[in-house]
């Protein structure tokens, strides 16, 4: 059974940094497009960005420059470091994953999800 888990979310100030890992299990190879969603309070979940199995990645504007993916496949981790955080940073974040090329990041081109692990800026 695939199994997502979030970590390292929590509380920070504004211009704070965290740093996401999302550990995956129950999968024999390292699946080939990895991606990080966000739901803020009201919003709906949009993506954020994702990795495929070469490193090569994508970040939607809001979060270029202050955000960066990464992952490591001996590990089976996905990282997400977030710096110079907003309070509109702030919501649940969640990995996903795929064994397809990575495309447009919509929730429906990723089967398995984390249960999300919540951000917290304050101004």
């Amino acid at each position: 059974q695939v199994q997502l888990m979030e970590s390292g979310g929590g509380s920070v100030q504004a211009g704070g940094s965290l740093r996401l890992s999302c550990s995956v299990s129950g999968y024999t190879y390292s699946f080939y497009c990895l991606a990080w969603f966000r739901q803020g309070p009201g919003k709906e979940r949009e993506g954020v960005g994702f990795i495929d199995t070469d490193g090569v990645t994508s970040v939607v504007d809001f979060v270029k420059g202050r955000f960066t993916i990464s992952r490591d496949n001996a590990k089976k981790t996905l990282y997400l470091e977030m710096n110079t955080l907003k309070p509109e940073d702030s919501a649940m974040y969640y990995c996903a994953a795929d064994d397809v090329r990575c495309g447009p990041l919509l929730e429906r081109n990723f089967r398995y999800w984390g249960q999300g692990t919540q951000v917290l800026v304050s101004s």
